[in-house]
Parts: structure tokens; C-alpha cells; sequence
């Protein structure tokens, strides 16, 4: 599959010669590959080890080609087959300040948390393009499924559905209580009708208590605008606050023009506060993020340092051999060149501030959640050491490594080959950001998801509204919804395989679109 990625073209390529290679990369480990003939998958499983060993991160944890056996991993299809590889290599690495490896993945342990094999659908979805419904499920009770967001120009919105509305009924079936994590009738039911076919029904109830009905609705391409919302609020004495939902990273040349009207907007209206929407966002492309962050951080900072970016030391020491194989054209230019003619040091990766835009505010709140993840980590790190930055919501997701995409075969490989660190040297927050504690202040509070984005009732955004207005987070009377115990553990995202499969748009990493700078 073909897939553009900001400045750069993907060429869908085979590659095994890698595979084949008996000699090492000295003086880096061992990069040996089998000599045994093989199927066409049993070499793309020798690629997957082979790149990993070079490339990873974390690659110095990793056994020989001999110990790991890569031909080993089985499943039901060839992906799933290729994803219990990925999953076992991301467990090897362990973080020392957890005794956990680094892609431990807590709802599902041993399935990686950062890596994973994929068919070309991310790209799609990264550059804008998605053929679904464009809306998804969550539920905030055990009797209660609920819209969580709606793309504009989906079938979903096309067809007057919106985040908050209840879901009654799904294809005549009105027994949709959350009954097991992948293993209830009932949701299995909501999967199959949601992840697995062509067009649903659904009966809806919306908060004034009347019903809608969607008959038939089909998926359809349709091009992702990320900016699901935005608005102003007049808080009186002087403070204008700018609210925007951003729900995923797509590339700059989709994203940018959406966020250019959002900020536009907020300059015309001379917003004095920000709150940045991200509680959905898994992230996306880095060079959307820097362009959020310019558009975000005061001018003054323009041309001061943004972040760091850090590979291992086969990059950084110009010993990289497969990623000879990886070929891509500069649209711009008409160039040819590969990812091993890359400048991969540290002062060779550093980014600065470029102020973009003529909003200037000193503070600006985010609204996180557990599926906040990657890009949108690395957006709000950048910032800390440069402005009023404050944390509303749940602990994030913890990604603060990305990766380029690795062309094999018909698949793409995407495992962890770098970590950031903002200004100050903050970075490593595998933990993910937990707002109101001592490093990321704030308040903690739960998604109000009966409630659409932009209702200044809707908890996690009335907190920000109330802070700007009063000083504090504290919010009194009858206005906002109390959520119980058990509606905050039951969300989608806390759920494990249920969550992963009831979430189409599940991405959750950063795409460093790297431009054309040789060594």
C-alpha cells in the first residue's frame, strides 16, 4: 500500500535481503539472520526480529536471532500471527524504576503497549481518510452506553447523532448492559455490530429525554477533521476562555487548516485562556504537535529550544544496515533516499520554537484522560517549561517514545526508536501525567460523557471555566453531574481487549514524519 506521509512518499517494498544476512554489524550486536529457506511469512517474521535488533529503543535487551526464534509465533492469521512476535519483543526490556518492561501494558499484560504490525490502516486513518460510522461507543455505566465523539462529516454526524446521546438499542436489541471484558454476550453482541459490519441501527436517547432513531447507517470514506469543536466563553472581568476538542494528529497538511480556523477565531475574540481538548487523542504526527505548540506557546519563546529527540546508538553512531532497505521520495524535492542516510544525533534532531499565529496567552489548561496518549504527551511536555500549563482530568496514557514506520512486505513496523525531553530535560513519563500531583498541577476528576463537548456544564471543562473565573477547582452546586465509582471504572478505555475492539480510532503513538535532512 501506498501512503503519504507529510513531505515524504512510502514505496511499498519487500525486504529480505536483511533477512538473509550472516554477518554482523560490528561493533553493534548481532543482527544474524537465518540461512534456512523459508515462507514469505516466516521472512517477514525474520524482518521483524532483524529490525527490531537494529532499531529498538531498548534493542541491547533483545537475544540472538538463535534464542528468540521468530519463526516460532503462530496465531489465527498471518497479523496476528506477526503482532504475538511484536508483543514478546516488547516484553524484554525492563524499566528499572518499575521492575516492569517498558511496554507493559497493565488492562492486558504481555501485549505491548507501544509496538504493533499493521496493514496500512493507521496510515490511512493518520492522513486523514477513514471509512466507518465516525462516532464512537462508551460506557459510563454498567446499564448505560454512551456516543463518546462524533466526527464531523461522518455518517454518524450526517445522521444528527452526538457525544452524550445514550445508546437504548443496537440492530432490535435492547440488552446492551457491559457484561465482561470481551467475554459477555452482550458485547460481544456491540462489538460485532460496532468493529465488524458495514451498517448499524441504533435508537438513541438525547439528555432533553427524546429519542432519535438511525436506520441502516453505513460506513463511508470520509476525509477526518480532527478539530471536533470549538468556542469562546466570556468569564467576566477581562477573561475570554478559548475551548477546542482536537481528537487526533493527523498530518499537518489535514490538520493545520482546522486548527489555523479554531485559533483565528481565539485571536479575533481575544481569548485570554486556552483549554485544550485531548482526552481521546492517541496522537498522531510530531510535526502536528510542534505545529499545535506554536501555535499555543507565547511569543516570546519563538526560537528558544522545543525538544530533544534521542535514538540508540546504532543510529546516533551511523551503524544503522536495513534501514538501507527503507526507500522513500521527498514530494517536495523529487529525491530519492533511505532512512540510513538520516542524521540521527541528538543536536542533528533538536527543535525549536517557531511561533505561529497571534494568539498569546500565558496559560493554558489540557483536559486528559487514559487514552491520551503519544503526540498529545508530547504537545503539553513541550510546554511545561515555557508556560502556566495545568492538568485536567485522569492520568494519561505514558508514551514518551515514538517511532517512524518500518515498510515489510505488504505490512508496516512500528516499534519504539526514540524518546523526547522538552527544554528542561523532562521527559520518561512512562507513568503517564496524573493531574494534581506535585508535578502536574491541576485537578483530577473523571469524563462527564452524558454531557456533549463545549456544554460549559460537562465536568472536566467547568473545572478550567471555574478556575479562570474563581482561582480555584473547587465547584459548587447542582450543575455538574457527581459521577459514581462504578461509571468512572467501566469506561471503554479502562477495558482492555472490549476497549481495543469497541475503539476503531485506537492509535496511540507519534509519527516522527522526519523531513529531508541527510547527514
Amino acid at each position: 500500500m501506498k501512503k503519504t506521509i507529510y513531505s515524504i512518499f512510502i514505496l511499498s517494498v519487500v525486504l529480505f535481503a536483511a533477512c538473509k544476512s550472516n554477518k554482523k554489524i560490528n561493533p553493534t550486536p548481532d543482527v544474524t539472520g537465518p540461512d534456512a529457506p523459508g515462507t514469505t511469512l516466516d521472512k517477514i517474521k525474520d524482518s521483524i526480529f532483524l529490525y527490531a535488533k537494529e532499531d529498538y529503543l531498548w534493542y541491547k535487551s533483545l537475544p540472538d536471532y538463535a534464542t528468540f526464534k521468530p519463526r516460532t509465533f503462530s496465531g489465527g492469521d498471518d497479523i496476528t500471527a506477526l503482532q504475538k512476535e511484536v508483543d514478546a519483543l516488547s516484553q524484554i526490556a525492563i524499566n528499572p524504576a518499575t521492575s516492569q518492561p517498558y511496554e507493559y501494558y497493565s488492562p492486558n499484560p504481555g501485549e505491548s503497549k507501544y509496538s504493533f504490525i499493521d496493514d496500512g490502516t493507521v496510515s490511512g486513518e493518520l492522513n486523514g481518510v477513514i471509512g466507518d460510522f465516525g462516532f464512537a461507543p462508551l460506557y459510563n455505566d454498567v446499564n448505560d452506553l454512551r456516543i463518546k465523539f462524533v466526527y464531523p462529516g461522518s455518517p454518524a454526524d450526517l445522521a444528527g447523532i452526538k457525544r452524550g446521546y445514550q445508546i437504548t438499542k443496537i440492530n432490535g436489541r435492547t440488552a446492551l448492559a457491559y457484561d465482561g471484558d470481551g467475554s459477555g454476550v452482550n458485547l460481544n453482541f456491540i462489538i460485532n455490530a460496532y468493529a465488524n459490519s458495514n451498517t448499524i441501527s441504533m435508537d438513541l436517547k438525547k439528555p432533553d429525554g427524546t429519542t432519535l432513531t438511525v436506520t441502516n447507517l453505513a460506513v463511508a470514506n470520509y476525509t477526518v477533521n480532527p478539530v471536533l469543536t470549538y468556542k469562546t466563553f466570556d468569564q467576566g472581568n477581562g477573561h475570554i476562555v478559548g475551548y477546542i476538542v482536537f481528537n487526533s494528529f493527523t498530518s499537518p497538511s489535514n490538520a493545520s487548516p482546522q486548527l489555523n480556523a479554531a485559533f483565528n477565531y481565539f485571536t479575533a475574540q481575544n481569548v485570554t485562556d486556552l483549554v485544550v481538548d485531548l482526552r481521546y487523542n492517541g496522537g498522531g504526527y510530531v510535526a502536528t504537535a510542534e505545529y499545535l505548540d506554536n501555535l499555543i506557546v507565547p511569543s516570546g519563546k519563538s526560537g528558544s529550544l522545543m525538544y530533544n529527540t534521542y535514538y540508540n546508538d546504532i543510529l546516533t553512531g551511523n551503524k544503522e544496515v536495513l534501514l538501507k532497505n527503507q526507500w522513500r521520495k521527498d514530494q517536495s524535492s523529487g529525491q530519492d533516499y533511505n532512512y540510513a542516510q538520516f542524521d540521527y544525533s541528538v543536536a542533528g534532531n533538536a527543535v525549536n520554537f517557531a511561533k505561529q499565529g497571534s494568539l498569546n496567552v500565558n496559560r493554558v489548561f489540557f483536559i486528559v484522560t487514559g487514552s491520551t496518549a503519544s503526540a498529545s504527551e508530547l504537545t503539553i511536555n513541550n510546554l511545561r517549561p515555557n508556560m502556566d500549563v495545568q492538568f485536567i482530568g485522569r492520568t494519561s496514557y505514558g508514551k514518551p517514545v515514538g517511532f517512524f514506520d518500518i515498510d515489510i512486505n505488504k505490512y508496516q513496523l512500528y516499534i519504539p526508536e526514540f524518546s523526547t525531553k522538552n527544554s528542561a530535560g523532562q521527559g520518561d513519563y512512562y507513568a503517564g501525567f496524573t493531574p494534581g500531583s506535585s508535578s502536574y498541577p491541576g485537578v483530577q476528576d473523571y469524563d462527564d460523557v452524558t454531557k456533549d463537548f463545549g456544554d460549559p456544564t460537562e465536568g472536566l471543562l467547568a473545572h478550567a471555566l471555574n478556575y479562570v473565573k474563581t482561582g480555584t477547582y473547587s465547584i459548587r452546586g447542582t450543575t455538574i453531574q457527581s459521577l459514581a465509582a462504578n461509571q468512572r471504572t467501566l469506561s471503554i478505555e479502562a477495558q482492555g481487549i472490549a476497549g481495543k475492539q469497541l475503539e476503531k480510532h485506537k492509535f496511540t503513538g507519534m509519527i516522527f514524519d522526519k523531513k529531508l535532512k541527510l547527514r
